[in-house]
């Protein structure tokens, strides 16, 4: 059966997601996932597929590039009829020598029986998902 989620449960996915990537939780983050999901940081020219092989990558690469990360002060705006939604937020990454990397960022999320399916980031800065 399709899983069709309203207003406040793409919301909550959507902030479940990012919290977990502030915990460097990988299985909470990945969990976020269809199998096959795609994600790309679109103004970089990176893409990833797959959620247990590229994506995971990915995740580990930005938990061990800094020591933390933080989302927040979001604006979403959610379509519930396609299962989309796009979010507006600042992004703080702290490296392991204490220097903070400032963003701002936009992304796209297409969802598929509750989980992103695709994922589509606009940052501003370099790449901290390389």
């Amino acid at each position: 059966m399709k899983q069709t989620l309203d207003s406040a449960g793409l919301q909550a996915l959507v902030e479940r997601y990012f919290a977990a990537v502030d915990r460097q939780d990988l299985a909470g983050t990945l969990a976020c996932f269809a199998p096959d999901a795609r994600f790309g940081i679109a103004n970089h020219g990176v893409f990833y597929e797959g959620r247990d092989t590229e994506l995971r990558g990915m995740y580990e690469r930005l938990a061990g590039r800094y020591a933390r990360v933080w989302h927040g002060d979001f604006d979403h705006v959610f379509d519930v009829p396609a299962q989309r939604v796009a979010s507006r937020f600042r992004v703080e990454n702290t490296t392991h020598e204490g220097d903070k990397r400032l963003k701002n960022n936009c992304n796209f999320f297409a969802l598929r029986d509750g989980l992103f399916q695709e994922v589509f980031v606009y940052m501003s800065g370099e790449n901290s998902l390389a």
